[in-house]
Formats: structure tokens, C-alpha cells, sequence
């Protein structure tokens, strides 16, 4: 435990093992998520690259237990959900929708209403990002809109390692960091939320491609990773594979201090 919370605060991420009790969850969960990809609303507000990406935000229709009643989905449990309460202090969390991303073959293609920019972007830096910075108009400037806990991956199918992995700049929570404290410095937390941090986080991500290591996370049913809230991760291209079937992960974001103001999003390990 002291070693992999080591890991995880140094690093920005840690990976568990199988674990039964998660493997059982992702087995019943599998089905589930499969299906939000045929439902006509989330189809359409979430396919995007070309048919190669279903992102899934919140889609899968699990409860703060994380079980889906009447799906025989039991509640989230096991090893990495014993360690988010040790290690982060985040104890009886109250779990979100689950994220249902899914990629297939070829991802990403070409996406109408993306850029040239953003394109190359994808490609070269995987559209690598920070959870809960999004963008506003004018000049798609970006404020803090979300603050999540932390983001824990499930892996619900099997694949190769290079079919579309998670991929992180290992050490780049602490960039990010440093960055926003100094934009930050002696503006009321209850007020950073209408603040423009764009220069701050665009030179803390460039300063995080130049000195980061790119990590590429993979994983099987039973297994998981938890990366910390302010890594910037992405999604790897998916390579040479010759699967055919869908690589599926559940991303659990949840947010453990909803309606305060955002200083422990900064300020915690």
C-alpha cells in the first residue's frame, strides 16, 4: 500500500492487479455498457472520429453505489476502491455515471467539425488534457468547470496493448499544479471558477510534453488504473492490432467535495 501510494502521488497514476471482486463487476457491467453504444440519444451526441470513438460521458446507468439496478451489476468494490479510501482519504464515495469509452480500428478518423489543429493534435498528443477545464467563447478559452476526485479506469474487454490505450504524462499532476497555483495566487477559491487560466494551463502542457514521460496504461477485466485529477491523459492512436472488436474501458470520475469551493482540487496530494 505505501509503496503504490508513493507511486501514485510522485508519479500521477498506479495500476492494480486482478482482483476477483472487480473482475465479477466488469463482467456484469460488460453487457450494460455494450448497449448505451445502440441507444439512439447517446449515439448521437457521443460517436465521433469517423464512427471510431464512442465517448460516452455518464452513460453507463449505474447508481452512487456504483451497481445498474435491475442488471444484476453489483456495487463497486475490491482492492483499487479499498485504496482510493486509504491512500486519497476518500472513503463511501457516491460513484458518478460511469464513462463508456469506447474505440475501435483505426481510431481516430477524421471528425467533422474538428480542425486541421485539433486533428494533429489527437494524433501527436493523443488530445491529451486535464478532466473538468473546458472551453468557453470567445477564442475557445478555458475555465475551471469540473473538479473530480480522481479518474479510475476499468478495462471491460480484452484487448492488445496498443488498441487505443489510456496514456499519461507521468509527473505532469505536479506541472499543473504549480502552474494554476501561481495563476490562482490571491484570487478567493470561491471565485477561480470564472477565472481564464488558458495561457497557464496551454505553457504548463507544453512544459509537460518536454519533460514528462508518456505513459501508455493498459489493462485487462479484473484489472484497473487510477490516475490523479490533474494528469494530463489521453487517448493513444490505435496501432498495427489486427483485432476487429472494440476496445471498452469505465472511467469513474466522481466528484467527492460537489458544491464547495475548489481549493482541495488544488491543494490536496
Amino acid at each position: 500500500m505505501v509503496d503504490r501510494a508513493r507511486q501514485f502521488f510522485e508519479r500521477g497514476w498506479c495500476a492494480f492487479g486482478h482482483d476477483p471482486v472487480l473482475a465479477a463487476w466488469a463482467e456484469a457491467a460488460r453487457p450494460v455498457a455494450a448497449a448505451t453504444l445502440h441507444d439512439p440519444e447517446l449515439r448521437s451526441q457521443w460517436l465521433r472520429c469517423g464512427g471510431t470513438w464512442f465517448a460516452g460521458v455518464n452513460a453507463l446507468p449505474n447508481d452512487a453505489s456504483g451497481a445498474v439496478p435491475g442488471r444484476d451489476v453489483p456495487p463497486l468494490a475490491g482492492a483499487a476502491v479499498e485504496f482510493i479510501g486509504a491512500a486519497l482519504g476518500l472513503g463511501r464515495i457516491a460513484w458518478d455515471k460511469a464513462q463508456v469509452s469506447i474505440c475501435f480500428p483505426g481510431y481516430p478518423q477524421p471528425w467533422e467539425g474538428e480542425s486541421a489543429a485539433a486533428s494533429r493534435f489527437r494524433l501527436e498528443r493523443d488530445a491529451a488534457h486535464v478532466d473538468g477545464l473546458r472551453r468557453f467563447d470567445p477564442g475557445r478559452r478555458r475555465k475551471l468547470a469540473e473538479t473530480h476526485g480522481f479518474i479510475l479506469g476499468i478495462p471491460l474487454t480484452g484487448t492488445r496493448p496498443d488498441a487505443a490505450p489510456f496514456t499519461l504524462y507521468e509527473g505532469s499532476h505536479e506541472v499543473m499544479r504549480r502552474a494554476l497555483r501561481a495563476r490562482l495566487r490571491g484570487i478567493a477559491a470561491a471565485d477561480w471558477r470564472d477565472q481564464d487560466i488558458t495561457e497557464a494551463y496551454v505553457a504548463a502542457r507544453r512544459e509537460a510534453f518536454e519533460t514528462c514521460p508518456r505513459v501508455k496504461l493498459h489493462g485487462r477485466p479484473g484489472q484497473a488504473y487510477l490516475a490523479h485529477r490533474l494528469v494530463l491523459h489521453g487517448i493513444a492512436p490505435w496501432g498495427d492490432s489486427p483485432e476487429t472488436g472494440p476496445r471498452m474501458i469505465a472511467y469513474f470520475r466522481p466528484d467527492p467535495a460537489a458544491g464547495e469551493a475548489p481549493d482541495w482540487w488544488l491543494e490536496r496530494p
